[in-house]
């Protein structure tokens, strides 16, 4: 099951969910604001990112300008408290399953987290939408030129 990671008044985390929700796909919304990852929690999600915790966090929110730290000379259990303390460092959305984890709303990336039964039909149902668009387009042609 995908889990959302979300935050308030985050404009890329209202288009995952209403992504998720085109697509009819299940997920776990938590908002971080409300309900802060605990440190494991944390610990978890960096196992899953391949570059380590600088795409989780949030160089660009008021809590990292704040801080006035510099995270190279923080230890990992130490950043660990410290996003666990200050939510607001850690980037959102984070969108993720037990083998991958996405940051911020991409929605190619995205599809790479759909099952693939629904890719395949999402797929077919492009081709079909598709297909009808070249017909239409091929009437009007026709029609324009008096050609039945």
């Amino acid at each position: 099951m995908v889990t959302i990671l979300i935050g308030n008044s985050c404009t890329s985390c209202r288009k995952t969910r209403a992504w998720f929700q085109a697509y009819g796909i299940p997920y776990v919304e938590r908002n971080i604001d409300h309900e802060p990852l605990a440190q494991q929690e944390l610990r978890q999600l960096i196992t899953l990112c391949p570059n380590g915790v600088d795409p989780i966090l949030s160089k660009k929110s008021k809590a990292y300008k704040s801080l006035n730290i510099d995270f190279e000379d923080v230890s990992f259990n130490q950043l660990l408290v410290l996003l666990s303390q200050y939510h607001k460092l850690v980037k959102r959305p984070i969108i993720f399953d037990e083998r991958k984890l996405l940051i911020g709303f991409n929605e190619e990336e995205i599809r790479t987290l759909l099952p693939k039964k629904i890719k395949q039909t999402s797929r077919q149902s492009l081709y079909k939408g598709n297909v009808a668009m070249l017909y239409e387009d091929v009437l009007t042609l026709q029609n324009e030129k008096g050609i039945y």
